[in-house]
């Protein structure tokens, strides 16, 4: 399994894995709920600055999955998404536990861990970083 050939497939499948997935959640917030609903979720969850971060969220989520999957500034991607994650795993879902079931951590957990994968070891050839030897990395 240490074939580079296996690490740039699976960094591909992972990559397209957690982009829908954050895209999925960032679409939600700004079409199922709009941007003010989002804010006025955040503000009863006690989220800091609701607005900020309702508008951080969802295009960190929707703009940042979108540059997993075509593998583009995907440090900066996976970081932010990450910090973004971090940010849901402490503010509202650490008190309810592990599991996602309870209002739990378990899936910011993992969509954050990946996406910090991600940042730290790049996308793989199989990306536009990739194709562009890392000029549109800009972490890297």
């Amino acid at each position: 399994m240490n074939s580079t050939l296996v690490r740039d497939a699976v960094a591909l499948v992972a990559r397209i894995g957690l982009g829908v997935v954050f895209i999925a959640h960032g679409w939600q917030k700004l079409n199922t709920y709009g941007l003010d609903g989002a804010a006025a979720s955040f503000e009863m969850m006690n989220i800091p600055l609701p607005t900020a971060s309702a508008y951080f969220a969802t295009f960190v989520e929707l703009i940042g999955g979108g540059a997993l999957i075509l593998g583009i500034f995907t440090p900066l991607a996976g970081l932010l998404l990450f910090v973004d994650m971090l940010g849901a795993a402490i503010l509202v879902h650490f008190e309810n536990g592990v599991f996602a079931a309870d209002g739990g951590y378990e899936l910011v957990v993992a969509l954050g861990v990946g996406a910090l994968l991600l940042a730290s070891f790049g996308a793989g050839r199989i990306s536009i970083d990739g194709l562009t030897k890392g000029k549109t990395a800009l972490l890297a």
